[in-house]
């Protein structure tokens, strides 16, 4: 282009100053840079502040009680949704073999953690020498070899003990008063068998008794006065056990002033719990009644269901237990067996961004439900093969450790940081960077060198999933796969929609990471 055309213009068109095509370009480009530093949130992890610190068993997980006794559960979803029939929520099964070492070998690498044997089943539960059938009060049998099985796989997998005891009918004396010797039973077999209960609840979800195995007209002040003989029982015979409760699941943000609430059970019960326990699913799945749209499961919505549970059990906690730490003991997704999308990749963003949450927010110890289990088992009931979220459990354990860090507010809305010391590296840190978007790419920008592991699946509600572009799965002997990170350099770093990234900055030099090993 000549110089003439260059500075051609229309007849009438407004005369512009020389040079101001070049300075539009210019602005242009600056804004655009400045658009792309906008969307780039960059980390110092030298910096990072220590917010608080979790329990060495924060990631932990449920077994239910009817899996060790064998009895009706949660029946997994047919492979079409369309075949699945409500009124046929239930599927016999036999007791779950805690022997067999596949499922030894995968829950050991989650460990150390608790495993809680409880559950709705658990409130009518009687502990018997031998199998048979349940005498009158109750509607299920554990036995002593039973039992022996669970003592001997907490052993082998670093896995400590928590449970809760019946409180149906069958446990009670002639006035509908709670008896302890059932539960003493229960404690002295396991002492007998070389192991201990860690922690107990008095009973499963008592915000729930009505259709959880109480007694008919069980209320506010007869929970109160059976968790005192409880905790006063607990105290004499087992001082070591820490008592937890109320357990509660089910409880609206605010007083509905309507069924068994947590505040009046607590009001009632008066204090005695050693540690403050909880249950928070995020709604229930259509086995009983839900009817959610996966659409919404990567929102802030959604997502944030988790804060709004905790914030109303901890102002609880604060009103009638100030001080005590907060264990959240029963989790999932869904209630009832786990929703449609629960064993696939689409949940595991919802099972990491929790840990995360509540681990920021002072929550000690977190129970997925369930292990092996129906839909929301972290392993497949039958073969015990991982799922994705199993896979996320198993890089948490190994990167995560018990010193939390402030990775700051700064990312979009839709990227979502946790930094925690790494667990074995002495001042490493590791950051969890979850991308919930559908669509839009993010950026970090680190100032040192990182180890990746970035987990992404080609169908969001695919059970298979990718580390590093190469599918998990285990071999063929049933080993687990190594978990090779990918080593880059310093600098930018492309967050791709819908994935889940952990960052280990092993040369970090972070002080709060410096001063021990952070998992221990």
């Amino acid at each position: 282009m000549t110089k003439q055309a260059a500075t051609q213009r229309r007849p009438g068109s407004p005369r512009r100053p020389a040079g101001l095509a070049a300075g539009a370009i210019a602005l242009l480009a600056a804004a655009t840079a400045c658009a792309a530093q906008a969307d780039e949130t960059a980390i110092s992890p030298a910096g990072l502040k220590p917010i608080g610190t979790v329990d060495v068993r924060f990631q932990s997980y449920n077994i239910e009680m009817v899996e060790v006794t064998g009895g009706r559960f949660w029946k997994p979803y047919p492979r079409t949704a369309r075949a699945f029939d409500q009124r046929d929520r239930y599927s016999a099964r036999p007791p779950i073999d805690l022997a067999n070492a596949q499922l030894r070998r995968l829950a050991a690498a989650l460990s150390p953690a608790y495993l809680r044997v409880s559950g709705t089943w658990a409130n009518a539960t009687v502990f018997a020498e031998a199998p048979g059938q349940p005498p009158p009060g109750f509607n299920a049998v554990l036995s002593r070899a039973q039992w022996r099985g669970v003592v001997e796989f907490a052993r082998a997998v670093d896995a400590e003990i928590v449970t809760s005891f019946a409180i149906s009918p069958g446990s009670r004396d002639a006035s509908g008063i709670w008896k302890p010797d059932q539960a003493q039973q229960l404690v002295e077999a396991t002492r007998a068998l070389g192991g201990r209960i860690v922690a107990a609840e008095f009973m499963n979800e008592p915000t729930l008794a009505a259709t959880n195995g109480a007694p008919a007209g069980y209320d506010a002040a007869a929970y109160g006065r059976d968790f005192k003989v409880f905790r006063d029982w607990m105290r004499r015979v087992a001082p070591q056990t820490l008592i937890l409760g109320p357990g509660s699941a089910g409880d609206p943000p605010s007083p509905s002033g309507a069924g068994l609430t947590t505040r009046d059970l607590l009001a009632a019960s008066g204090p005695g719990v050693d540690r403050f326990s909880y249950h928070h699913y995020n709604t229930i799945s259509p086995r009983c009644g839900g009817q959610d749209d996966p659409a919404q499961a990567l929102s802030e919505q959604w997502l944030g269901r988790t804060d709004t549970t905790r914030a109303t059990y901890q102002a609880l906690r604060d009103a009638f237990e100030p001080g005590k730490p907060i264990w959240l003991t029963e989790t999932a997704d869904a209630a009832c067996g786990g929703g449609l999308w629960d064993r696939t990749f689409l949940d595991t963003f919802r099972y990491l961004d929790q840990l995360g949450r509540l681990a920021k927010a002072g929550v000690q110890v977190v129970m997925h439900n369930t292990l092996a289990a129906s839909d929301y088992g972290l392993l497949e009931e039958t073969t015990f093969r991982p799922r994705p979220s199993y896979w996320a459990a198993l890089l948490w354990r190994r990167l995560m450790g018990t010193i939390v860090l402030d990775a700051g507010k700064s990312a979009p809305r839709d990227l979502h940081l946790y930094a925690h010391c790494h667990p074995d590296k002495a001042g490493a840190v590791s950051l969890l960077a979850i991308n919930t978007s559908r669509n839009t790419a993010r950026t970090l920008s680190l100032p040192v060198s990182t180890e990746r592991y970035i987990l992404h699946a080609a169908r969001l509600q695919g059970t298979m999933v990718q580390l590093n572009g190469k599918t998990l799965a285990l071999s063929n002997d049933g080993r687990l796969p190594p978990l090779q990170a990918r080593v880059a350099p310093p600098g930018a770093f492309r967050l791709a929609p819908t994935t889940i990234t952990f960052l280990v900055l092993p040369n970090a030099a972070n002080p709060a990471c410096l001063s021990r090993r952070s998992g221990s």
